[in-house]
């Protein structure tokens, strides 16, 4: 029946489950029927699309906006002539302005549901042609929804224009929109199973506006970036890595400090700087589309969108670029483990809690105020999982910071008893939490092995970074948060109680070769009133900045690959500000330029002696010279490379000059300064030793030894000459 008053009701009211069942061209009743629903239109025609002519004139029916009519005589059935279903336009009257267009509902479906592990290539806005028609596919996750609309400025923002095609076996729905194009701003609006109404942004987007606004952006799915093998040998277990960590909105702020540096921008600022102090990556917070700027990017809403605060997604692209052929790798920090409350986000999506835990015990993070996704459910996981490989895939990401791994792993994270639900086998552990991490793994690993995963986990849970073969989550490098702690702690005692706490510089090796670590002293570290690192160091103005610099080489020695928020490579005096530049000015003062010149120069050490990064995960890459000298507070051990060469590691954490300090060495020869953090042009006393010879006088189970002058708070880096 061409009208139905029950039928056009619910079209109206927006509340039609399946509109592709109504409107559109279908065979009804022996005759082709268009009907479309177009509020505001005064007249409708129907255009044959081969040329043009004008096939009918489609009537409203009643007093609504729905316009119905046949287009071809009655025949018997849909296999004769013009009887079957063929490609047509509209024509609307506007009030008085003629306008001709396609008609969504004319279109076929594209979904398959296969999509490989790639959701992404299939959900969300793809701009696509069929039928020689250029639009744009829309698809979307909401299974327990009555109804999904899209709407954008393209139809004035009413759900009744375009409402989407559901595929009830994978709760998908769907439609392409002709005639639109990237750029176009759109939202998807939600009939719940309850009757209530939401608007919410497509979670699979690949760009969204900038905050307070929160509409998605048509953008079309970024070309694959190869995977060059110098990439993947920068990432090695045995390279020299040393990682800049990086907020964009705050590091350097154009304008007096009133606006952000953009991508392009910051290509050309940022990435010669990085590569001028020798950091081999830079790791950025988090860069997913976020709505409040005080997260930090830690709250993200669009997993896949870069944040538009800096820019397009061709200028993210641009700058990762950029830092590639600077020879830099490009870490992000990426959020799997926990998403906001936002009304126009993933919380509630469809009605029902559909990314995230229905139970509060599970589903909400009483820290942090925020939502956990639902590891249990496939269409999460797959969200999830695939964004890690997207961003590797299609903006040639090096590798992912995995944020609040802790939070994901264990099920009474940050809960009292009684707050929490145990799993399956009555164990605190998170089973699901657990299988997706593994199966994020994998799936980068044997995409794109090129890349690396590495894991903020701050617990002693086993085998983080160690392969899915041998029962591991399968990162390939974890965050050593215990060295952190323990080692920041002991840098602020006074000197003269070190002694006392002699076992927390030191406790570090115990457990080095456990997994495969990061020494971070990232921005958790300069935040929350801890202050800069610079601040925590004890003593008069001179002997801070001894005792930070001690602190570098010590660390710049330890096993581990290397991680340093910015600010602290000159010595940021006050707290990070996220909402600041950094305080460039400081380096007009020689202590903090010194500071800037150690670090530099220790990067550029630890690149071109393999002792100092080759062999950083086995013990036979480490050997301690002497570790028991707490009256003195002077640790000295050995690094090691893989051809036996080796670098001298000697630490003095109290301000005495120390001259004729004995220590064993491996072998005989002349030994020279690599680093000495007390040199003049880092800020130090100058106290040296320059070049060293030998003797045969036996020291810590050695025969040969050297007679140093360990100078006051300074680490010595020292290489046997050829």
């Amino acid at each position: 029946m061409i009208f139905n008053t029950a039928l056009v009701d619910a079209l109206m009211a927006g509340d039609h489950a399946d509109p592709f069942a109504v409107l559109g061209m279908h065979f009804e009743g022996g005759a082709l029927v268009v009907r479309a629903l177009l509020p505001g239109a005064d007249q409708v025609w129907v255009l044959d699309a081969a040329d043009g002519a004008t096939l009918a004139r489609l009537e409203r029916c009643g007093a609504s906006a729905v316009f119905a009519g046949a287009v071809a005589e009655p025949s018997a059935g849909p296999s004769e002539g013009r009887a079957a279903p063929f490609p047509y336009r509209l024509r609307v009257d506007w009030h008085g302005t003629l306008h001709e267009h396609e008609d969504a509902y004319r279109f076929p479906s594209l979904f398959t549901g296969d999509y490989g592990g790639r959701p992404y290539e299939a959900m969300g806005a793809h701009p696509t042609r069929i039928d020689g028609v250029d639009g744009v596919n829309f698809v979307v996750w909401a299974p327990n929804a009555r109804r999904v609309a899209l709407v954008g400025a393209f139809n004035s923002w009413d759900g009744r224009r375009h409402g989407m095609r559901l595929h009830p076996q994978r709760g998908v729905w769907e439609i392409f929109i002709p005639q639109i194009g990237p750029g176009e701003l759109y939202k998807f609006e939600i009939k719940t199973a309850f009757g209530a109404t939401l608007l919410k942004a497509d979670p699979y987007a690949f760009r969204a506006q900038l905050r307070p606004e929160t509409a998605s952006v048509v953008h079309a799915l970024p070309a694959v970036v190869p995977a060059p093998p110098e990439r993947q040998r920068a990432n090695a277990l045995n390279s020299a890595v040393s990682i800049y960590e990086v907020h964009l909105g705050s590091w350097r702020r154009a304008d007096h400090g009133r606006r952000w540096l953009n991508y392009r921008e910051l290509a050309e600022q940022l990435v010669p700087y990085v590569r001028q102090m020798g950091f081999s990556h830079i790791e950025l917070l988090p860069v997913q589309e976020h709505p409040f700027d005080g997260s930090w990017g830690y709250q993200p809403t669009g997993l896949y969108a870069p944040t538009s605060r800096f820019g397009s997604p061709e200028d993210f692209r641009f700058l990762v670029e950029t830092a590639h052929a600077a020879g830099i790798g490009v870490l992000l920090d990426w959020v799997p483990g926990h998403f906001p409350t936002d009304a126009f986000a993933l919380a509630g999506f469809d009605g029902t809690h559909l990314y995230e835990h229905a139970d509060p015990k599970e589903g909400f993070h009483q820290d942090w105020n925020t939502l956990i996704y639902n590891y249990g459910r496939q269409e999460v996981r797959d969200f999830l999982a695939a964004n890690a490989l997207y961003w590797i895939e299609r903006y040639g990401i090096d590798g992912l910071r995995v944020d609040a791994v802790a939070s994901m792993l264990y099920r009474d994270y940050s809960r009292k008893e009684g707050e929490w639900v145990p799993n399956i086998h009555g164990g605190r552990e998170n089973l699901e939490a657990i299988a997706f991490l593994r199966r994020m793994n994998e799936l980068v690993c044997s995409q794109r092995p090129e890349a690396i995963t590495m894991a903020e986990e701050s617990t002693s849970f086993p085998n983080v970074s160690r392969p899915l073969e041998m029962g591991g989550l399968g990162f390939h490098y974890k965050w050593n948060m215990g060295w952190m702690n323990d080692t920041l702690r002991y840098m602020q005692e006074d000197p003269v109680n070190r002694k006392h706490h002699h076992d927390k510089i030191s406790f570090g090796i115990v457990y080095a070769f456990s997994e495969n670590f990061v020494l971070p002293l990232s921005h958790d570290e300069v935040v929350h009133g801890k202050g800069s690192i610079l601040a925590r160091m004890p003593g008069d103005h001179w002997q801070r900045f001894a005792n930070l610099r001690a602190y570098y080489g010590f660390m710049w020695g330890h096993p581990g690959k290397k991680l340093l928020f910015m600010g602290c490579e000159f010595a940021q005096a006050r707290e990070w500000d996220a909402d600041a530049s950094l305080d460039w000015h400081l380096l007009d003062d020689p202590a903090h330029a010194g500071v800037q010149r150690l670090v530099r120069d220790l990067n550029n050490v630890l690149r071109a002696y393999p002792a100092l990064h080759q062999v950083d995960f086995e013990q036979r890459g480490f050997e301690w010279i002497s570790h028991e000298d707490r009256e003195n507070s002077v640790l000295s051990f050995v690094r090691r490379a893989d051809d036996g060469s080796c670098v001298l590691v000697i630490c003095n954490f109290t301000p005495v000059c120390r001259p004729g300090y004995r220590i064993g060495v491996p072998a005989a020869g002349r030994y020279r300064e690599l680093i000495n953090t007390d040199q003049l042009q880092y800020g130090g006393s100058g106290v040296g030793n320059g070049v060293l010879a030998t003797d045969p006088s036996g020291m810590h189970g050695r025969a040969q030894s050297l007679a140093l002058t360990l100078p006051p708070l300074a680490t010595l880096m020292l290489v046997l000459e050829n």
